[in-house]
């Protein structure tokens, strides 16, 4: 088995056994949801609160597992199939940091729930960067517009763009935590503005691309 695959195996199942260990102590209700502000405004009954999270674990990373053989593609995702495998890993750990935050918070450990996310988000664009960076055409991950799908060129020039301008962006959201008041909307700015623009990139390249 692989090193990454064992890892989120063991992931998944210290989500179930946590929260089975912790069950009893739960509130009724769970707090599910924080504002901007760092405020709960969003609440599950227990039995959801506490295992959704980890149901969810096993519906992704059973999906991801699936990705290479649904692709019609698939040819392509064995060409980074190592970083492929590693983004998995990199999510799981992801969500299950998030599911702790929860657990705890819900034990009575009150704390900036925004803020204690900040810095997650930032280094997860900054590995999905060096993603971008070496995914080849596929239907599943990465920059996918009408315009990458339908030309490797557009597809290399516009995610080695994007590689950058996620790393740019992982950089802001850490300072962000600098900044805790604003970290939310940089996230938001950050994440559209840039998703926007390379839609648009992608799209006028492609026009420059068939002209020629």
């Amino acid at each position: 088995m692989k090193k990454s695959r064992f890892l989120i195996i063991s992931l998944i199942l210290a989500s179930f056994i946590i929260g089975g260990v912790v069950y009893s102590s739960m509130p009724e209700k769970i707090a599910s949801h924080w504002n901007a502000k760092g405020e709960v405004d969003g609440y599950m009954n227990k039995f959801w609160g506490i295992f959704l999270m980890p149901i969810m674990l096993l519906g992704i990373f059973l999906l991801f597992l699936a990705i290479p053989y649904l692709d019609p593609l698939k040819k392509n995702i064995e060409k980074f199939r190592k970083h492929f495998d590693n983004f998995i890993l990199v999510m799981i750990i992801f969500m299950f940091y998030i599911y702790l935050l929860t657990v705890f918070w819900n034990l009575g450990y009150e704390f900036n729930m925004s803020l204690m996310i900040m810095p997650m988000i930032g280094a997860l664009f900054i590995y999905i960067s060096g993603l971008l960076s070496v995914a080849k055409r596929n239907w599943f991950i990465g920059i996918r517009t009408p315009w990458t799908l339908s030309s490797d060129a557009v597809w290399d020039e516009t995610h080695k763009l994007g590689s950058k301008i996620f790393k740019a962006i992982g950089i802001i959201i850490l300072l962000s935590f600098f900044v805790p008041k604003y970290s939310v909307i940089i996230v938001l700015v950050s994440a559209l503005g840039s998703a926007l623009f390379l839609v648009i990139y992608s799209f006028v390249l492609y026009q420059k691309i068939e002209k020629k």
